[in-house]
């Protein structure tokens, strides 16, 4: 059977044919070196002659290369740039790069172009080579200046005048030194500032070898080697030195202390020599030295103030026998024992007892004895505060709260934070206050007077007073809730009255710190002494002793104390005389007669560090005889140490 085909579809096939015998002829005879590529296949369906040329491939070679082997390393962008086209119908990169048949690396730019066929798109490629377009750029440029004639190179000449002016003008406005070399270590310029730092003028260093004028030696006086150079290093391995750890040599010999950057000269891609900057860095090291100096000094008197702060709080310890707490009687030892047991915890204490009984050293015993020692204690003395500034004292101020408030203030609850806080005369404290003392007591908060903020705060509270809080709870001048708030924890400063054992220990414990405060030698507590002392009727405690002993030790004659003892009330005589009746009558038992004779005794071997026999012992202190003195420490089971102390053995 025969196809006839109509005559409009043959002229329409007679045409095609006719333009693609074009598009041939225009593609193998083209100047601008094409590709027709399938990417579906990743195949070079054909190459013009110019690209053969460009490329270096035979094209046959070219036709059997897949397209992604021209371009290795590249296929990611290889994919967008093919996308791109067939997307947009034509798309042109300068990211992609071919590799000549040689193996070096061509510079392109594709032009792509979609080709449509029966048989899927084809992707006609344009390919200009950047290097070649870069140079007839040039070549034009060139040429212009060449056409432009002398006028125009005049100018050109100018222009690059006035850079090496502004060159020359910067080079001498610098700070810094700047010199260069050749490849040779040669100087081939000097600016201002180096002249100055070196001394040397520019035209006795250019062409000379710099490293063996100024650079020759070491901080340390050692020969140093041009081959170990940094500076002359940059020309040799083309990288950037840095260096802040050498000297300089002046033309009058001096050194000084430089730092330095050493950068390479490129011409063409080859090292022809380097650039120089450098700085005085003398006085910034001598400056670096001193301070070195002086964090070392601080840090070694830190450390020594360390030791000697530990070394003192190890001596105010033992010096103050057990917290500060001086005694063996039983009321003593019943407060030790109590202090032990209150002190671990953040439970508030109330310390009652007479004034001048040491309420606030056993407020003090706690705090160092607690976890928060760490921390300060803050006494407030509530019998000393103005009643109007009571809130402020506690609490803070801000500025402008009340007429005087010129600035902030910080309140004692604030000042105690995660410390203890000490109330003493607590019972002085405002009816109208109690009530905010209260609520910081239960809840930690409280506000400075005159802001609205509320401030947390972390104290333990320790009260003492020398008034009868529940005749004052009785009366309404205290508030009942506050005092049980206050009063978890009770302990009760004795009065030297019910302490009389104690007197000749406190006595000599302070004399001991009078004698050294007033330089006054070698004072001692006789017999006579503990034996007066301890028939008075104290009615100012343990202060009024301490006072009588410091009265005592200014009216010494000769090393022998003149106990001073003021006079007593009518009560207090009565009170005194029957004590010391008691204490001269057949009122004592033998018990308490031993007892008396141990801690007479024991005061004696304390007051002299346990020295019994010769000038200056115990003997000599209680008027006896050694041998007689001997006997009784060995009856009452007195046992003691020459270096001091006393301890009582079989007491009854």
């Amino acid at each position: 059977m025969t196809v006839k085909i109509a005559k409009p579809v043959l002229h329409t096939i007679q045409a095609t044919a006719d333009a693609d015998a074009a598009l041939g002829r225009i593609f193998e005879a083209s100047a601008q070196p094409m590709l027709l590529l399938d990417p579906v296949a990743d195949r070079v369906i054909d190459a013009n002659p110019a690209a053969c040329r460009l490329l270096g491939y035979d094209r046959a070679l070219l036709r059997s290369l897949k397209i992604s082997a021209l371009h290795p390393g590249q296929l990611p962008a290889l994919i967008v740039f093919t996308e791109a086209v067939l997307a947009k119908g034509s798309f042109w990169t300068h990211t992609l790069s071919a590799r000549h048949a040689a193996g070096h690396e061509l510079s392109l730019e594709y032009l792509g172009s979609v080709i449509p066929s029966d048989s899927g798109a084809r992707v006609l490629l344009a390919i200009s080579d950047l290097t070649e377009r870069r140079r007839r750029s040039v070549d034009a440029e060139a040429d212009m200046y060449v056409r432009g004639g002398i006028s125009q190179w005049q100018r050109v000449e100018r222009f690059f005048r006035e850079i090496e002016r502004e060159n020359q003008l910067i080079l001498r406005a610098a700070g810094e030194g700047i010199y260069g070399v050749n490849a040779e270590g040669k100087t081939t310029f000097v600016n201002p500032a180096a002249e100055r730092m070196l001394g040397w003028k520019a035209e006795e260093l250019v062409g000379r070898d710099m490293h063996s004028i100024v650079h020759h030696t070491h901080p340390d006086g050692s020969h140093y080697h041009d081959e170990d150079c940094p500076i002359y290093a940059a020309f040799r391995d083309g990288a950037v030195h840095q260096v802040d750890t050498e000297v300089f040599w002046r033309k009058d010999g001096a050194k000084f202390s430089v730092d330095y950057t050493s950068t390479p000269i490129r011409d063409r891609g080859n090292v022809v020599g380097a650039v120089i900057v450098f700085r005085d860095i003398t006085q910034r090291k001598d400056a670096d030295e001193k301070l070195r100096a002086a964090l070392a000094e601080v840090g070694r008197l830190r450390e020594r103030l360390e030791l000697e702060n530990a070394y003192l709080q190890e001596e105010i310890r033992i010096e103050a026998n057990h917290r500060g707490i001086i005694g063996r009687s039983a009321p003593i030892q019943k407060i030790l024992r109590q202090i032990d047991l209150v002190a671990p915890t953040d439970a508030s204490v109330l310390v009652t007892g007479e004034s001048g009984t040491g309420k606030e050293l056993i407020a003090r015993a706690i705090h160092e004895a607690s976890g928060r020692s760490r921390r300060p204690l803050i006494r407030v003395n509530c019998a000393a505060i103005p009643r109007e500034l009571f809130e402020s004292e506690f609490f803070g101020h801000v500025r402008g709260a009340f007429t005087g408030a010129l600035r902030d203030r910080v309140g004692r609850f604030e000042l105690a934070n995660g410390g203890t806080l000490f109330l003493d005369e607590v019972g002085e404290i405002p009816l109208e206050l109690q009530s905010k003392l209260l609520r910081v007591l239960q809840e930690g908060h409280f506000e400075r007077v005159g802001e609205e903020r509320t401030r947390n705060t972390d104290v333990r509270v320790i009260a003492a007073t020398n008034r009868d809080l529940k005749a004052a709870v009785r009366g309404g001048r205290f508030r009942e809730d506050l005092y049980f708030r206050l009063n978890v924890f009770p302990i009760e400063s004795p009065s030297l009255r019910e302490r009389r054992d104690d007197i000749p220990l406190l006595a000599a414990h302070f004399l001991r710190g009078t004698s050294g405060k007033l330089k006054s030698g070698d004072l001692r507590l006789t017999e006579g002494d503990a034996r007066r002392l301890s028939q008075y009727g104290w009615p100012g405690n343990v202060r009024e002793l301490e006072n009588v002993i410091e009265r005592a030790a200014i009216l010494s004659r000769n090393g022998r104390l003149r106990i001073d003892l003021p006079e007593q009330t009518s009560g207090a005589k009565t009170g005194a005389a029957h004590t010391s009746a008691s204490a001269q009558l057949a009122f004592l038992t033998d018990d308490e007669r031993r007892d008396r004779d141990r801690a007479n005794i024991m005061a004696a071997l304390e007051a002299c560090g346990g020295k019994v026999f010769g000038r200056g012992g115990a003997a000599e202190l209680l008027d006896v005889k050694p041998t007689t003195l001997a006997s009784r420490i060995k009856s009452l089971g007195i046992r003691y140490r020459a270096s001091g102390g006393a301890e009582a053995h079989g007491l009854n």
